[in-house]
This record gives C-alpha cells, sequence and structure tokens, in this order.
C-alpha cells in the first residue's frame, strides 16, 4: 500500500500531475466522447483542487498561501497536459493506435 500514492505524493509536482491526468482519463472515460471538450477544464478543476487542498494543510504558511496556491494548480495543469514541453513545433507528433473500430484503446488525447 505504501507503493502507491501517499499523501506526501499527492502534495508533490509528479504526484499532483498524476493524479490530475489520471482521474481527468477516468471521468472521460466513463462519461464517453461526449465529455472531450470538458477534459481539459476536469483537468484544471482537478489540479487546482489538489493545490488549495495542499495549501489548506499548509500550517506554517501566511495568507499569500492562498495566491501560490493558484499558481501551483497552473503548474500541476500544465505538467499533466504537457504543456510544459513548449514551443509546439517541437513536439512530434504520437501516432495513436487505433482499437477495433475508430476507438483509441484505454487512454484518449484530449490535449
Amino acid at each position: 500500500m505504501n507503493d502507491l500514492f501517499t499523501w506526501a505524493a499527492l502534495g508533490s509536482l509528479t504526484g499532483a500531475s498524476a493524479a490530475t491526468l489520471l482521474t481527468t482519463n477516468v471521468i472521460g472515460g466513463l462519461i464517453g466522447p461526449s465529455a472531450d471538450k470538458a477534459r481539459k477544464w476536469i483537468a484544471l478543476g482537478i489540479a487546482l483542487a489538489l493545490s488549495y487542498l495542499t495549501a489548506a494543510f499548509a500550517t506554517d504558511a501566511g495568507s499569500e498561501k492562498w495566491i501560490i496556491a493558484f499558481f501551483n494548480g497552473l503548474v500541476i495543469f500544465s505538467a499533466a497536459l504537457g504543456i510544459n514541453q513548449l514551443p509546439p513545433g517541437n513536439r512530434q507528433a504520437t501516432p495513436i493506435q487505433l482499437a477495433q473500430g475508430n476507438e483509441p484503446r484505454f487512454v484518449r488525447s484530449w490535449a
């Protein structure tokens, strides 16, 4: 159980980004293709929620922690989306393996 997500892992950039990506893909997979346009907004909401939740537990920080939490949420969102790989011209397109019928297998691109 200690090898999976922990509270300390969720408080890190890597853990929060992974949780944002996984949660968004699971919610989008449950809702179906109609949620594809909303995935970015779902990811932003989850990233901000994780960031503000972490700030709420930070007892040694002052009132500026809420402003910092907003920007940390944007960092989590951009790491989960891969926006930190700018400029887009330097990214190489990854071919999507299609399952039977033209539907991507488990994880669909929502970026």
